[in-house]
């Protein structure tokens, strides 16, 4: 029976790479033709008939050809043994395309713009989760005798600006001192930490001192909370159109649930671990909006420490392979470049 088991899925591998690359039902004389399986066009037909039995494809009209189901694909994708390379231009399209960005800001605008093209699909990139980034400096800028600029610059290479207006004048001194006590009571913290420990600072300095440093970390707090609504980049929606089919009557729906972030943010949940890769399929989403989509995402980080989730999103018939492979590769190397600021 394992040797039957195994040829059916060999059936069933076949019908899914023809109807990705066709758009069209698969039928028994076109996988003896396309595919080298060493079995009949009967065979093949009983092979089907199992298949379409237990769930894995169906018959979408009265042609004698099936595609598959939400479940085929699901164990299309449990038994992928290898996930199909990316060439070496898409590698160096991958490494130019991201080594130039100036910022994280441009590393995510680049990697939702890249993963749209490599995979032809929605692309959805997260932003580093500010509870997982640390102070790495503060910098403080006077911009008049009476006002200052915040800069606040994570490990993860998150840029803040906030100016604060002091109310009284202060001289290049007080700015030095204010910026040095700041640095050495936040440098190398959590921002989750940090936040709490920024009310101490005032506490703890110079009494001369308090007044503005009781100004500054009233708006320095607002710098380490997260902001939910700075969290996601989104590229690529306008690829969903290209096969309408592929979506009957439910693509405005998905276009419309793609508009709402805690929903896109839902999609990305599942990706807990840099480089561990999560397929969604079909009705596997939790939004009912989303069940004629697939959703391929992943963590990216640094070692273990988890900054984000990224991802793709697109119709069932999706090159699943490929998808994953673009979606990990993509991924290590924001983590990598970000690992480096």
């Amino acid at each position: 029976m394992a040797n039957a088991d195994e040829r059916r899925f060999e059936v069933l591998r076949a019908i899914v790479a023809d109807y990705v690359s066709n758009q069209e039902p698969v039928g028994s004389k076109a996988i003896v033709d396309r595919h080298n399986l060493g079995v009949s066009s009967a065979t093949v037909r009983n092979d089907m008939a199992a298949l379409e039995e237990d769930g894995y494809i169906t018959q979408p009209h009265t042609s004698a050809g099936r595609i598959p189901t939400d479940k085929g694909y699901r164990v299309f994708v449990d038994k992928l043994s290898e996930i199909k390379p990316l060439t070496s231009a898409e590698r160096r399209a991958i490494t130019s395309f991201l080594d130039g960005a100036m910022d994280v800001d441009d590393v995510l605008r680049r990697s939702v713009r890249l993963l749209a093209q490599l995979t032809r699909q929605v692309a959805v990139v997260q932003y580093p989760m500010l509870t997982n980034s640390s102070v790495r400096h503060l910098e403080v800028v006077p911009l008049t005798s009476a006002r200052l600029m915040l800069v606040l610059i994570t490990d993860t290479g998150r840029v803040d600006q906030r100016a604060v207006d002091l109310g009284e004048v202060v001289t290049e001194e007080t700015v030095a001192r204010i910026r040095a006590l700041l640095n050495t009571a936040l440098g190398g913290r959590r921002l989750s930490e940090a936040a709490a420990r920024v009310a101490e600072v005032p506490e703890q300095a110079p009494s001369e001192l308090r007044d503005v440093l009781v100004r500054v970390c009233t708006v320095l707090v607002e710098s380490l909370v997260e902001h939910p609504e700075e969290r996601l980049v989104l590229g690529g929606t306008a690829n969903l159109t290209r096969n309408v089919a592929d979506f009957p009557g439910s693509l405005r729906q998905v276009l419309e649930a793609l508009e709402e972030q805690v929903v896109v943010l839902k999609l990305l949940a599942a990706a807990r671990n840099p480089g561990a890769v999560t397929v969604r399929i079909g009705g596997e989403n939790e939004d009912e909006q989303m069940r004629s989509t697939s959703v391929v995402s992943i963590g990216y980080g640094m070692d273990d420490m988890l900054l984000g989730g990224m991802g793709i999103v697109g119709p069932t018939r999706m090159d699943y392979p490929g998808t994953i492979a673009a979606v990990r590769a993509v991924a290590n190397y924001v983590g990598q470049i970000l690992a480096g600021r």
